[in-house]
């Protein structure tokens, strides 16, 4: 561990290195409230940049925000079976709706407030809103409906991780409604291809797109669809989903149009989300053993500007800083001001440098009186380069270079990772070979025999799941037709296994 950082190394404990990164970082902590988070203004600040830039783009797409409400009516869940049992075991339900003395100076439920029906705490919204489209749909010209919720969600989790698996936690979630099976189609995977470029343009994340099996699709949907990333420890991250949900909810909440040729049909159905977990995909693709590295589109402070001197040379330091502040902030980069923090604290120089490197800041600028001299400042990326003196009439488009070159360092640094651990296996020893042990992991090609008889085989004695059938092949190879890795049938294809989170 670094004494100074207080940060498990990567190579030490991968786990106890991501809870440290987390909370040194200032991004979350540790609710008092069972398997829930405190998101830190630092980390408040990266979901919202990542919320506002999902807004746009959903925006753009003809989708409008709507609100429904947190509790659900018990009996809207027995509504649809499959969703029932997909959800059951993550509920927290609401009985009473008033508290009582319990005679010992503390509080209980009171027996006399026992609502008549149970409310469930939203863990998504489906059968919520079905209810309401029920009444906002009679006919072919009320459809499509594109509403998109920005919400908190509750499912009860046993083994809670920060940003990765919280018992609640922040997300998006679509819900549309179409006349066909093929409007709903063509926008699960317009979705689909919105998440797809988010996260490798905004996260310089690459990720595989694709189908679920039937064994990992989403409770009560006909299919879904899902981007895949893999982590530094070489495990797969659901960073996705987008699912067409067929009729299912439909014809549960009984949601029917006229159609233009004026038949009785039940409407088709999409769900659509991301959450606060893209936060902790991003931090496991690209992080290191200093701390947080934040793709520049999606990072609070891109620049921070630090400030040297004795006492006697503050005042026009500082002011020398909080100009150059200014040039950069009056400049914009990938569409948006560039965010610039002066740091005026009083900590020593070297601790604002660990401690801006800790927090993921893409650029640091040193400026200092001999600096001012010679017209020019020290400026230091993230990424480790070597420092380089700029001069002083030349920092806002230096900056604006380095940023570009940022993302595109990342990117390419996960696409190789990626790349290096995707492997292609034929036959059963070699595919639980490659994901044995501590080691074993990454990506791998495999042909599976499509029964949900071997997916849950192949999970059993290796851990390892169907993460997506890809929609564009990774190898124009994988899409020949082969024998199953266990069972030796015939399979169409090869798809994409991995050990997940």
């Amino acid at each position: 561990m670094s004494k100074d950082l207080g940060i498990t190394s990567r190579g030490e404990n991968y786990a106890d290195w991501y809870n440290d990164l987390v909370k040194r970082a200032d991004l979350a902590e540790n609710s008092v409230v069972r398997g829930c988070m405190v998101i830190k203004p630092h980390g408040y600040a990266v979901w919202e940049l990542m919320r506002d830039a999902l807004d746009g783009m959903f925006k753009a797409t003809g989708h409008v925000n709507a609100c429904f409400p947190l509790l659900i009516p018990k009996s809207f869940f027995e509504k649809e079976a499959e969703h029932v049992e997909g959800f059951a075991k993550e509920c927290a339900i609401v009985t009473h709706h008033r508290l009582t003395s319990d005679g010992k100076g503390g509080l209980m439920p009171d027996p006399e407030a026992v609502l008549e029906e149970p409310y469930i705490i939203r863990p998504t919204s489906e059968t919520i809103i079905w209810h309401s489209y029920k009444n906002w749909i009679q006919s072919y010209r009320d459809l499509p409906i594109l509403i998109n919720q920005w919400a908190n969600v509750m499912r009860w989790e046993l083994r809670p991780r920060l940003f990765l698996r919280t018992s609640e936690f922040f997300w998006q979630e679509g819900h549309t409604a179409h006349a066909t099976y093929d409007e709903a189609e063509q926008e699960s995977l317009t979705i689909l291809d919105i998440y797809r470029r988010f996260a490798e343009e905004w996260m310089c994340v690459p990720v595989v797109a694709g189908l679920k099996s039937d064994g990992e699709k989403f409770a009560g949907a006909d299919h879904t669809y899902t981007i895949e990333a893999l982590t530094q420890d070489l495990r797969a991250i659901q960073a996705g989903t987008s699912h067409h949900l067929g009729q299912n909810f439909a014809k549960a909440f009984d949601v029917t149009f006229q159609s233009a040729e004026g038949k009785e049909e039940h409407v088709w159905a999409t769900s659509w989300g991301v959450s606060t977990r893209l936060i902790g995909t991003m931090l496991m693709a690209h992080s290191d053993d200093r701390g947080f590295v934040c793709p520049p589109r999606l990072a609070p402070v891109q620049v921070v500007i630090v400030p040297i001197g004795r006492a006697d040379d503050r005042d026009k330091v500082y002011a020398a800083a909080d100009s150059l502040a200014g040039s950069l902030q009056a400049t914009t980069w990938s569409g948006a001001p560039v965010r610039v923090k002066v740091d005026k604290s009083d900590k020593s120089p070297g601790f604002k440098f660990n401690e801006w490197e800790l927090k993921g800041a893409c650029v640091r600028i040193e400026l200092g009186p001999r600096d001012l001299e010679s017209g020019t400042c020290v400026l230091a990326t993230r990424l480790g380069a070597e420092k380089q003196t700029v001069a002083l009439g030349e920092v806002v488009s230096v900056v604006s270079a380095v940023l570009d070159d940022f993302g595109k360092q990342l990117f390419a640094q996960a696409l190789e990772l990626r790349s290096a651990n995707t492997r292609r296996v034929d036959t059963w020893e070699d595919f639980k070979a490659a994901f044995a042990g501590e080691g074993g992991g990454g990506f791998v090609m495999a042909h599976w025999d499509g029964t949900g008889e071997t997916e849950e085989r192949i999970s059993a004695e290796t851990k390892a799941t169907i993460r997506c059938i890809p929609s564009v092949p990774l190898d124009p190879g994988d899409e020949k037709p082969g024998k199953c890795v266990l069972t030796g049938q015939p399979s169409e294809r090869r798809v994409l296994f991995a050990k997940a989170y």
